[in-house]
């Protein structure tokens, strides 16, 4: 279940960044087929194998393929990249309240038994799509939250922070995935743990 639940959050994920570049008036993704809710579509190869090594874990943290866009077709490219970045986050938490909400509601009982049930399959397909809301938005290249922070820097800061995260910056992160899959200790877990704890909470209503 977590492994299915990972590849529709990021297809919706990516599906999102891709449609909203697209009203935004870059056709780039469209172009590129990415506009799309086809998983296929959405898959870098490395992220998969990552997602599928970490789920096995217990971590499961992977990523998909980068929707690529064209900011000189944006009315106002500093603006419009930043909604662009938001969308994918954003999605996430949208998939995770339907989800909990659907859960918050429903009668005691589950329609379903044995290995699989309704509940637990909403449950962690929620708490999976705020764990990857929350990892997304952390300010580190190549996820969506250094494009966020960017975007309110001033131009010449803003084109060091860019360039620091496409070198050192995604080196850290790949680095803090890989320290959480060997140690003991969830450096990312711990530091998303309580926030997705609480976001969780709010949206089941408890």
């Amino acid at each position: 279940m977590a492994l299915i639940s990972v590849f529709i959050a990021i297809s919706i994920h990516e599906f999102a960044h891709a449609k909203t570049a697209d009203m935004q008036g870059d056709h780039t993704p469209r172009i590129m087929g990415r506009v799309t809710l086809n998983p296929i579509k959405h898959f870098d190869p490395l992220g998969v194998v990552m997602i599928v090594v970490t789920s096995l874990t217990g971590y499961g943290i992977g990523w998909g393929k980068p929707v690529m866009t064209n900011p000189r077709n944006f009315k106002n490219p500093r603006w419009d990249s930043m909604w662009v970045a938001i969308a994918g986050p954003l999605s996430n938490f949208f998939q995770a309240a339907v989800a909990l909400t659907i859960l918050r509601f429903m009668p005691i009982g589950d329609p379903f038994s044995g290995e699989f049930t309704l509940n637990g399959f909403l449950e962690l397909f929620g708490r999976i799509n705020i764990m990857l809301m929350l990892f997304n938005l952390l300010p580190l290249g190549p996820l969506d939250g250094h494009w966020i922070v960017g975007a309110f820097l001033p131009d010449g800061t803003r084109e060091r922070w860019f360039l620091w995260n496409r070198l050192q910056g995604s080196f850290i992160l790949l680095g803090l995935i890989i320290f959480s899959q060997v140690s003991q200790t969830s450096l990312i877990g711990s530091l998303l743990g309580k926030p997705a704890a609480a976001i969780k909470r709010f949206l089941l209503g408890s």
